[in-house]
């Protein structure tokens, strides 16, 4: 028997998970950070988007020290975070067909755009939809999303379809079904959720990705600094001014 913390287990299961992403997902990673740095050199704005907690690691490459300027978040009212009261009203919000089409039609998105769509089941019809209606409008798709759940459960959305199946690039966060690594005798219920660390490194390596291969191009990547770090202020301005017409959250 183990003698292991339950901070230990969850580290450890963590870790596993990381490799797993590190190794299995390597290809992937790749597409997507090309497909994202090809859609920077021709001009196009990226945007990334999750509901509920998946919304977090679309959250965290947006106006990021260290990451791209030209990633903007896709905001949609209700289902950014558990800030809205009742939380329970956004999972609700996820589930209303049209909400996404509605979002796409005032949305800045437009052809030649990539979006990354987050979301751990992908059975909901808001990140369905959101995936096929960008694709429709001529937006390159990347989902981030447990394949998992489209083998082990059913789709929410009328079609019967799931994230996955409407992404030109799919990352697997291999987060199992219930998102619950733990269990122990003494706990009704399995806990520690894993997948928002997951999916945040499986965002920051394609944003990597992203930079390094527009560098290796020739283009240097429109990055971000700190601002707290002496000059940091100054070299966003320039970013910002440079790349003003594809960043939309300095508006």
């Amino acid at each position: 028997m183990s003698d292991a913390t339950p901070a230990e287990l969850f580290f450890d299961a963590a870790i596993g998970l990381l490799r797993r992403a590190r190794e299995e997902e390597a290809d992937a990673i790749t597409a997507a950070g090309t497909l994202l740095a090809d859609t920077v050199a021709a001009g196009g704005r990226l945007f990334a988007f999750g509901a509920g907690h998946s919304s977090l690691p679309a959250q965290d490459v947006v106006y990021r020290a260290g990451g791209l300027a030209l990633m903007n978040l896709l905001a949609v009212p209700g289902v950014v975070g558990v800030n809205v009261v009742p939380a329970t009203l956004g999972s609700a919000l996820e589930r209303v067909d049209g909400l996404a089409t509605a979002v796409l039609r005032t949305s800045p998105l437009r052809a030649g755009d990539a979006l990354v769509v987050i979301s751990l089941s992908g059975r909901n019809a808001l990140p369905v939809e959101m995936a096929q209606g960008a694709r429709a409008l001529g937006v390159r798709v990347i989902g981030v999303t447990s394949v998992a759940y489209a083998t082990e459960t059913g789709s929410l959305h009328a079609s019967g379809t799931f994230l996955k199946d409407h992404c030109d690039v799919v990352l697997d966060s291999k987060i199992a079904v219930g998102d619950a690594e733990l269990t122990l005798d003494t706990v009704p219920a399995p806990f520690a959720p894993a997948s928002t660390v997951v999916t945040a490194a499986l965002m920051q390596a394609v944003m990597a990705t992203t930079a390094a291969t527009l560098a290796a191009r020739g283009i240097e990547p429109p990055l971000l600094r700190s601002g707290n770090v002496d000059g940091g202020h100054d070299w966003n301005g320039r970013v910002m001014e440079e790349y003003g017409d594809r960043i939309f959250h300095q508006h």
